[in-house]
């Protein structure tokens, strides 16, 4: 059902110069941030992915982003603040592992699990004592924030299990009538979404892969621990984003293969047969090393590449693109190659096997 007759979207010129401060005062700002503090729901680019924002201190507005969504209420929402002065309103109190990590990677693309205030909207934790907190590192975001002058609770800003938006269109897209408005920033830069690091346990965990690696992390606070929920389904109780439903899926059914680079071709050779056997159009998630061979074979109907397997912040930047371009071709079954487990590639292979749904063959 349609929330709104039409999604306004603001386009923030390229000869606007790009500082906070000077972003506040535009009026594709001042609208949003308006339609913010009346309750209404607005997409907006961070340097991640385009979050879909609301008010964080209200039930009434936040439940309008899970309605626009279609996303379970027991999902958290991250909360982005535009300076560490609103922290306050948001959080207890913060670890002193917290406070390094802040001086280290804020602003930037690290959400930190903290002890909440009861002013935080409870939709917005379902239900739990801690809220995830980030300041963005993109001028549109944070002089939406400080306009709007309230943290914002926001998730990424596509219809729930859908691959998350790096574009204005993306946003259009899936949500087009469902939401008030969407800022229109241009590309993102980080492609997937924030790490999301619980520093109320010691030693703390990474609840979520994302763009500051378990590396980073660890050459600021030491020894941090993975929690096993990276696997689909693993537990019950989501307590960060990602964390129990399926997610960044395309509408095609997905398979990855892992292993020697001749028995992955193989058992992906084998999988496209039976695949177009059975009448689908097929396609093949390569990099930029593997499309050659994929575009010389005509086993797959459509070939895209997400970058050359050694460049994985290219890979990350690109990833939910080529997913959804999947779907534009109408691409019925995927197959795709796997990446390394560590630096980015944790968040790389955390966002291929949430869209496979756990389809994985190791050959």
């Amino acid at each position: 059902m349609d929330l709104h007759e039409a999604t306004q979207v603001w386009i923030v010129d390229n000869d606007v110069e790009k500082n906070v401060e000077k972003l506040q005062s535009c009026s594709q700002i001042v609208d949003a941030a308006r339609l913010l503090r009346d309750g209404e729901v607005v997409a907006f680019p961070t340097e991640t992915v385009y979050g879909l924002g609301a008010n964080a201190l209200s039930d009434a507005s936040v439940g309008k982003i899970f309605l626009a969504k279609g996303r379970p209420s027991d999902n958290p929402l991250i909360v982005h603040i535009g300076d560490k002065g609103q922290l306050s309103t948001v959080a207890q109190h913060v670890p002193e592992k917290g406070d390094r990590l802040m001086e280290a990677f804020w602003p930037g693309p690290l959400t930190i699990i903290l002890p909440k205030t009861d002013r935080v909207a409870q939709s917005v934790t379902a239900g739990l004592d801690s809220v995830g907190v980030r300041m963005p590192d993109h001028p549109i975001a944070l002089a939406l924030i400080k306009e709007a002058g309230v943290p914002i609770a926001a998730p990424s800003a596509n219809r729930s299990g859908r691959p998350s938006p790096t574009t204005a269109d993306h946003v259009m897209t899936d949500l087009d009538g469902r939401v008030a408005g969407v800022l229109d920033g241009g590309a993102t830069g980080v492609g997937v979404e924030s790490t999301v690091i619980d520093v109320t346990v010691e030693p703390p965990v990474i609840l979520r892969p994302g763009g500051v690696t378990k590396e980073q992390l660890e050459a600021v606070i030491g020894p941090v621990e993975l929690d096993p929920s990276f696997q689909v389904g693993a537990v019950e109780t989501p307590r960060a984003p990602g964390m129990k439903y399926a997610h960044y899926a395309p509408e095609g059914e997905m398979w990855l293969v892992e292993g020697t680079p001749e028995r992955v071709r193989d058992q992906q050779a084998s999988l496209l047969r039976a695949a177009k056997e059975n009448g689908l159009r097929t396609g093949v998630l390569a990099t930029d090393e593997s499309s050659g061979y994929w575009e010389q074979n005509t086993m797959a109907d459509v070939v895209l590449s997400v970058g050359p397997a050694d460049h994985l912040e290219l890979v990350a930047q690109q990833l939910y693109a080529v997913l959804r371009q999947f779907d534009e071709e109408k691409v019925q079954f995927i197959v795709s190659e796997t990446f390394v487990r560590d630096g980015l590639g944790m968040a790389v292979m955390n966002r291929l096997e949430k869209a496979a749904g756990g389809r994985i063959l190791s050959v």
